[in-house]
């Protein structure tokens, strides 16, 4: 044990935070102690202004930890995982992507594409969060502005998914995080809990200006008048949709549909590693959006650098805590782990090193997260290894 892993496991680990939310509870649960200053911290969850504009300007100790990497946005930028996916698809092809394109850059490109894939397409602005922006068209005149490429904001267009999986008559995708840890080698685990989305509105392709339809976003649908504030909108956890997959398609295809998420993740993440900045101060807790259609075809929709820790319900709170305090287990700042566990909480390790795909790792996706038991076994099986040297 080094000089400064004994010093952090003798005093309490100090944590810088902009946020006072969920993370700040989990911080504050496991003992760390909150500092303002401005470097004398072994823990920052920073924002991506500081990432930006403070990270390069800075020389952080070994030990110290920060929650993004230098480049996130590679992955969690619209436009920019479109053209890192697309760049890794022509030597690794893999589907789970729809038909994309950037605007304005690609307007030409978008055009031609529509005349041989007509349809209804979804329309993204790169620079906007929660829903803001979004519209669905089946006309090309509808984006007629971005053609001259003057004064146009930058969006994506991505063929619609017009056949989703539905429950209830309602169109639903799933919020997923997965945690890296390191890019070289890449190093990945899947939490087994997540949620489910819902829409407000029963689906129906007769109408696609009704963003209470089509988007599952809760910015967008609490103004729904079919919203309840009680519950916080309709969502499902993950367990309960891998159960509904189960009962309604039989554990096979159950099996292969969470497999085929485990390996769309995987491959999304394997596009930027060759261009994401790797530091050993960093990891990143990423929020993956995916739908399955009614095929049992999982599409990835976008990645989020910054998922919300934010709780509607207490269900909801529950979910993020358990997930940031394994995340921070993970994290390891008291040192306690091998560095050789697949499983650590709710966590499951799905890539290390090179990755493997079809079904190699079984995806634990929406499978009991026994957590607590999980963890007490690993620690005093840890604690049985280390007396016994």
């Amino acid at each position: 044990m080094t000089t400064k892993s004994k010093t952090l496991s003798n005093r309490k680990i100090r944590f810088r935070t902009f946020l006072h939310n969920t993370i700040f509870d989990v911080l504050k649960h496991r003992g760390y102690k909150e500092t303002d200053s401005d470097l004398d911290w072994d823990i920052h969850w920073a924002d991506v202004r500081w990432i930006r504009e403070v990270f390069d300007r800075v020389h952080l100790k070994d030990h110290q930890r920060v929650n993004h990497y230098r480049n996130h946005y590679e992955l969690t930028r619209k436009d920019l995982m479109v053209k890192n996916v697309k760049r890794y698809i022509k030597d690794h092809p893999f589907d789970g992507v729809p038909l994309t394109y950037r605007l304005p850059s690609e307007y030409q490109l978008f055009v031609e594409a529509f005349k041989k894939h007509p349809g209804v397409y979804i329309a993204k602005p790169v620079g906007r969060a929660q829903g803001r922006g979004i519209f669905l068209f089946d006309d090309i005149k509808k984006i007629s502005k971005w053609r001259n490429n003057v004064g146009a904001e930058n969006y994506v267009v991505s063929k619609y998914i017009e056949n989703p999986l539905l429950i209830g008559g309602k169109k639903f995708d799933l919020r997923v995080y997965v945690l890296v840890t390191n890019y070289s080698p890449l190093t990945a685990y899947l939490y087994r809990s997540g949620f489910a989305r819902f829409s407000s509105h029963r689906y129906s392709m007769k109408d696609i200006d009704n963003v209470f339809v089509h988007l599952t976003n809760h910015s967008l649908q609490k103004h729904s008048n079919k919203y309840s504030k009680d519950t916080g909108g309709c969502k499902w956890s993950c367990q309960s949709i891998r159960q509904f997959v189960l009962s309604r398609y039989g554990p096979a295809a159950t099996e292969q549909l969470f497999n085929d998420m485990n390996d769309l993740m995987v491959h999304t993440l394997c596009s930027v590693q060759n261009v994401m900045i790797n530091d050993k101060h960093c990891f990143e807790l990423y929020g993956f959006d995916v739908l399955i259609d009614e095929n049992l075809k999982s599409w990835l929709i976008e990645v989020n650098a910054s998922p919300s820790l934010t709780a509607s319900t207490p269900e909801d709170y529950e979910l993020k805590h358990n997930l940031l305090d394994d995340m921070m287990t993970i994290v390891d700042l008291e040192k306690r782990l091998r560095g050789n566990e697949k499983t650590i909480g709710g966590f499951d390790l799905i890539c290390k090193g090179k990755p493997k795909f079809g079904g190699t790792h079984t995806s634990m996706l929406g499978c009991f997260n026994d957590r607590e038991r999980q963890l007490k076994k690993l620690f005093y099986n840890n604690y049985k290894k280390k007396l016994s040297r």
